[in-house]
């Protein structure tokens, strides 16, 4: 575990794997810190050299005060990786990750070889639906919207099980400033124009039954990137690599060596 002081915020970052393993950088989602990828990682090939971290009031990365624009997001994203060498990258993101990745391709295209877009869009929701959410927050905390969330983060069937709990406790445990600040992101965001100006190798990731980012948005923004690639994974809602790990490390090890990145 490591911290980077970046000026206004320090981020919590973790590297593992050799120093000269091809690249990857992982970003997560609004609510969850970088164990997100915890399930995929030991299935995974051997010898990548992988970036994780946790966003700006996440995990244990420093709290700024909210709201958060998306640029600052994309540009922790950008110092964090300039600071530890990571160029020609097989970038993965997953809900704000992957804005963060649309971001950072159209600012620096010379740090990504390839991009996976998982439960993502070039636009998400509404600016009423994340102001009712922020408002929400603001008066009685995440644990006000945590049911609701689990609900859009999970399939029917991982309800079932002992592990819920485990995500729901993190995402209430965040921080609530962190939230509402990176909610604010995602309410000013439209990718669209920006997305659609890429040329890039990308991959789409949907969940079949995610309640957040549902899978016809994820194949219109990845629709933007001529030759984009799209995978649905089925019993699965916003967060597959939770609920689908060896399908969802399967996909990701075969766009790895689709595009010559391993």
């Amino acid at each position: 575990m490591h911290m980077a002081d970046l000026g206004d915020v320090r981020l919590h970052y973790r590297i593992d794997g050799p120093d000269d393993g091809a690249p990857v950088v992982f970003v997560n989602s609004l609510g969850t810190d970088l164990r997100l990828w915890d399930p995929i990682l030991p299935l995974l090939p051997d010898g990548l050299r992988i970036l994780r971290f946790d966003k700006r009031g996440h995990g244990l990365s420093t709290c700024p005060a909210a709201p958060y624009a998306m640029g600052a997001l994309v540009s922790d994203c950008e110092a964090l990786m300039d600071m530890h060498g990571f160029k020609d990258v097989m970038f993965v993101g997953l809900s704000i990750g992957g804005m963060i990745a649309q971001g950072l391709a159209v600012k620096r295209l010379d740090l990504m070889r390839a991009m996976v877009l998982s439960n993502t869009g070039a636009k998400i929701g509404t600016k009423a639906m994340w102001a009712e959410r922020i408002e929400d927050v603001q008066t009685g905390g995440i644990e006000k919207l945590a049911d609701a969330v689990m609900d859009r983060w999970f399939s029917r069937d991982f309800h079932q099980g002992a592990e819920l709990e485990l995500w729901r406790n993190m995402l209430t445990r965040q921080e609530d400033a962190g939230y509402a600040g990176c909610s604010a992101a995602i309410s000013g965001t439209d990718f669209y124009a920006t997305t659609a100006t890429l040329r890039l190798p990308t991959l789409g990731i949907a969940g079949a039954e995610d309640g957040s980012t549902p899978p016809d948005l994820v194949r219109e923004t990845v629709n933007l990137i001529p030759g984009s690639k799209f995978h649905l994974i089925r019993k699965a809602g916003h967060l597959p690599c939770v609920e689908q790990p060896e399908e969802y490390a399967r996909v990701l090890t075969d766009f790895m060596r689709a595009t010559g990145h391993i």
